[in-house]
């Protein structure tokens, strides 16, 4: 497969310092590379070398380069995830992916373990939607009730959702970044992408899944109930810890940085 340095721009990756170890960072739905920029700093100070991108589809990206059909599973971003390390010629790499990125590294490290030495898994769910002796958070018709908020009035769901999604108020810093973010982002690519999240079942992969993997989740977070993490714990094929922030919301390395960043520093280093 030829990548072309046009596939790095239409990505908007960057890398940033000069150490020897690799740490790249893969956003979540409704985000850019941005979610970390309180993370990012302590990291370069650590003498560790950054890789951000954006997942197509982000507001960041163009539209015109996404396609619901070629998006219409995570596989598709585990691919464009291989191929921007290729490009890069990243040949080992500490991969951090927050929520829906967390499962593209796992779809991506079956494919290539030897790249990644290890995955930490950042408020990350192989299944949303709860099943027989499996709680994932949500039910079908809670689903169905937010596809439908989204194609109805996209505006207003984003001001119910950033709030709850983040764990705080609309005018909370954390929440307007997520806002600003979410409300970037083109209403039929929300719909497809959120469907294609929260519908996907990727328990079966977990197994297959061999690279050592550190579990990092909220207390309390609206998209991943904390049985989620420990669900994971116990059924990746590989190594695993876990720790459980004390603190609220999907998205902490934006608004309890100050946790997130000593845990990351210390599973990077593990």
């Amino acid at each position: 497969m030829v990548i072309s340095k046009a596939f790095l721009s239409s990505h908007n990756v960057r890398d940033l310092g000069n150490g020897d170890q690799v740490v790249v960072l893969g956003h979540g739905f409704g985000s850019d590379q941005s979610m970390w920029r309180y993370i990012v700093p302590s990291l370069l100070s650590n003498n560790l070398k950054i890789v951000l991108f954006d997942i197509m589809g982000a507001g960041t990206t163009d539209p015109e380069h996404f396609s619901s059909k070629s998006y219409s599973s995570l596989q598709a971003h585990a691919d464009d995830l291989l191929a921007v390390l290729r490009e890069l010629d990243i040949v080992s790499c500490v991969y951090v992916g927050h929520s829906m990125s967390g499962m593209i590294g796992c779809l991506a490290s079956i494919q290539r373990p030897e790249i990644f030495r290890k995955l930490i898994l950042l408020a990350t769910s192989p299944r949303y939607l709860n099943d027989r002796n499996y709680y994932g958070g949500f039910e079908q018709h809670d689903l169905d009730q937010l596809f439908a908020n989204i194609k109805f009035d996209f505006k207003s769901w984003v001001s119910v959702f950033a709030p709850g999604a983040v764990g705080g108020d609309i005018d909370d810093k954390a929440v307007q970044e997520f806002f600003r973010t979410l409300l970037s982002m083109r209403p039929d690519i929300v719909l497809s992408t959120s469907k294609t999240i929260f519908q996907s079942d990727l328990r079966s992969i977990l197994p297959e899944v061999t690279v050592p993997c550190h579990i990092i989740q909220s207390r309390k977070d609206l998209a991943v109930p904390v049985e989620v993490a420990e669900y994971l714990s116990r059924n990746l094929g590989g190594w695993t810890s876990m720790e459980i922030l004390q603190t609220e919301g999907h998205i902490p390395q934006l608004s309890s940085p100050e946790l997130v960043i000593p845990v990351l520093l210390r599973c990077i280093d593990a």
